[in-house]
């Protein structure tokens, strides 16, 4: 079925927006695409590239979509996932949801994934880092990121693209959800009882979205995401009738989405500079692990940040637009690069 989506991977990679469009049509035309805020959900494909992608063309003209991780497989259900994970490219010359723009080359990570059913694609499930592309253009409005913001890079291993094995899938996912399970005991039992050591390689990297920020080591993911994370939200893992999972798996990778698939309760210290609200909340987040000598090695993390802020009274898009209301929202000209 990856095959099947290759015309529209194509041509978005090519920056073919004509033919991305009759391309995505053909394989999704009644599809129901769950995106990020403030895109919401969108029934047909038609609607979501209206709404979201055409946006992002004219706003980056010379458009082009990079993959870096590519995986299929199937759910517990027997439902059959495509997980794609990369960045968009452009030259950032008109606004984009009101961010200004640059004038400059700009990156917007990526996590999608489609469940496919007689050979179409039925559902969409995806989460842009727009905040990652407000913090290029110096115009992010909320608090700084504890963790580092960079360019997230592909696999170290520089075999997302796959085809992957399918020995190994089944222990590298069961692998995965034992290691979340065993999260979920802390923090109402001791650290030590996520037995982090026996489920992470030493030398891991955990790439968050932007406003929380990437990390290196388990002292570097406890520190600048875990531990603020269970600080503001101890009941983290406590209802898992609310949410959804979907994991699949491909030789060493991992995937899983949900829409949601994390619920907890805004409390204590707070989280993200937020005064504790003591409402419940969910949480989009979709995710890519990749194991290395049986032991995760890398973890890409998208989570609907956008939201998040929303669900707590907070509109990140009004303070943007507060915050920067001074700058030129016009379209940057930029010359010929050979006129001298």
């Amino acid at each position: 079925m990856i095959d099947r989506l290759s015309p529209y991977r194509d041509a978005l990679y090519h920056g073919d927006e004509k033919g991305a469009r009759a391309a995505l049509d053909a394989v999704a035309g009644k599809a129901e695409f769950k995106h990020c805020h403030p895109f919401g959900t969108k029934s047909g494909s038609a609607a979501f590239f209206e709404n979201c992608l055409a946006p992002l063309f004219k706003a980056m003209p010379d458009l082009e979509r990079r993959e870096w991780i590519a995986i299929s497989g199937k759910d517990d259900d027997g439902s059959e996932w495509l997980g794609f994970g990369g960045h968009y490219f452009g030259t950032f010359i008109a606004p984009f949801l009101d961010i200004p723009p640059t004038g400059h080359i700009a990156h917007m990570r990526f996590h999608e994934f489609y469940r496919v059913e007689d050979d179409q694609i039925v559902e969409f499930q995806a989460i842009w880092d727009i905040p990652e592309l407000m913090l290029q253009a110096n115009a992010w409005p909320m608090v700084p990121s504890l963790g580092r913001e960079m360019m997230i890079p592909g696999p170290a291993s520089n075999d997302g693209m796959g085809p992957h094995p399918e020995v190994g899938a089944d222990e590298a996912k069961a692998h995965v959800i034992d290691m979340l399970n065993h999260l979920k005991k802390h923090p109402q039992q001791p650290p030590e009882a996520m037995e982090m050591e026996r489920f992470w390689h030493k030398h891991m990297n955990w790439y968050g979205p932007a406003g929380i920020g990437s990390s290196r080591q388990i002292r570097g993911f406890r520190h600048w995401h875990q531990i603020p994370f269970l600080n503001g939200m101890p009941d983290r893992g406590q209802y898992p009738d609310e949410i959804t999972f979907h994991f699949f798996a491909e030789g060493n990778f991992v995937a899983v989405t949900g829409w949601p698939d994390m619920m907890q309760t805004v409390t204590q210290d707070g989280w993200l500079g937020i005064a504790p609200t003591g409402k419940k909340i969910s949480m989009r987040s979709l995710d890519f692990w990749r194991l290395e000598d049986g032991k995760i090695r890398e973890n890409w993390v998208l989570v609907d940040l956008l939201d998040v802020y929303r669900q707590l009274g907070v509109d990140v898009f009004a303070r943007l637009r507060e915050f920067n209301k001074s700058r030129n929202m016009g379209a940057i000209e930029i010359p010929p690069g050979m006129s001298a």
